[in-house]
């Protein structure tokens, strides 16, 4: 009796292939319909930074941050892409990023050192860790003075200062020199209250020390006033007559009949501070 093969080997052959021909086919529809296609693919730069220029016109940071992106991965060279760090700088510290506005302001300096748009990077980049500081919340919240952190503001302070040596002539340093002013007596007035912080809690070495700081860096600031007259009260609890009296004799030089002297360490509050209502 023959024996017949159940299944002729050839057709298998051929229903396999179909079989991986239909899969290929799916999966690459499937790709196809889900995976984004980035519409500026093949884009020249000088169309990249126009439909950027166009975003950034219309307040759509996220869509020029793209853009801006794109054109300096693409075209990393020549005039545009000096230009795409520039914007990046603007629209991170606008879109609220002020890591990325940063790291896009080093890599354009670092890049193009004598770029003739250098003094407004500078400005720039003052300007992101320009906040002032919100004295209510700060009331509203107890912070305890010692755990500000100045940082920022010192880093606005470097890069006005910066500007301000490197390019006096800039239409950015008038407003520069504006600012700088405000940050050191800012960061002055910070030192201070962590010197009275220290104080009010029995540290009179640190309250001495931090205030000494102040008149020695902030020389001229107003604050300076009530830095010496932290020095004459921790002196004068720590018993050191001599550092005392000394402190106080500059303190009165500067500040004849200083208002520290009646009123103490407590700034007389604002009626109209709604932090007093509560």
């Amino acid at each position: 009796m023959a024996v017949h093969a159940p299944v002729c080997l050839k057709s298998l052959s051929s229903l396999a292939r179909i079989v991986t021909a239909c899969l290929f086919v799916a999966l690459v529809a499937g790709c196809s319909s889900t995976g984004k296609v980035d519409p500026t693919a093949g884009w020249t730069a000088e169309h990249l930074y126009s439909q950027a220029k166009e975003d950034m016109s219309s307040g759509h940071w996220e869509e020029a941050r793209k853009n801006l992106e794109a054109l300096e991965a693409r075209y990393p060279f020549g005039i545009y892409a000096q230009q795409s760090l520039i914007d990046q700088a603007y629209v991170n510290w606008k879109d609220e990023e002020p890591e990325q506005a940063k790291a896009a302001i080093d890599r354009f300096m670092q890049q193009y050192p004598n770029h003739p748009g250098t003094d407004y990077m500078l400005y720039l980049k003052g300007m992101i860790t320009f906040t002032p500081p919100s004295a209510i919340l700060s009331n509203i919240t107890q912070q305890d003075p010692s755990e500000r952190d100045p940082k920022g503001l010192r880093e606005s302070y470097e890069a006005f200062t910066q500007l301000i040596k490197r390019y006096p002539d800039s239409r950015y340093t008038p407003d520069a020199r504006k600012r700088a002013a405000w940050l050191v007596n800012t960061i002055a007035e910070n030192e201070v209250h962590v010197a009275q912080y220290y104080y009010e809690r029995g540290a009179y070495v640190a309250a001495a020390n931090r205030a000494q700081k102040v008149v020695t860096d902030f020389e001229g600031a107003p604050i300076v006033e009530k830095a010496l007259y932290i020095m004459v009260i921790s002196y004068d609890k720590l018993h050191l007559d001599k550092l005392r009296d000394d402190a106080k004799r500059v303190l009165d030089k500067n500040f004849p009949n200083s208002k520290y002297y009646k009123q103490g360490l407590k700034d007389p509050g604002n009626p109209w501070n709604p932090v007093n209502w509560l």
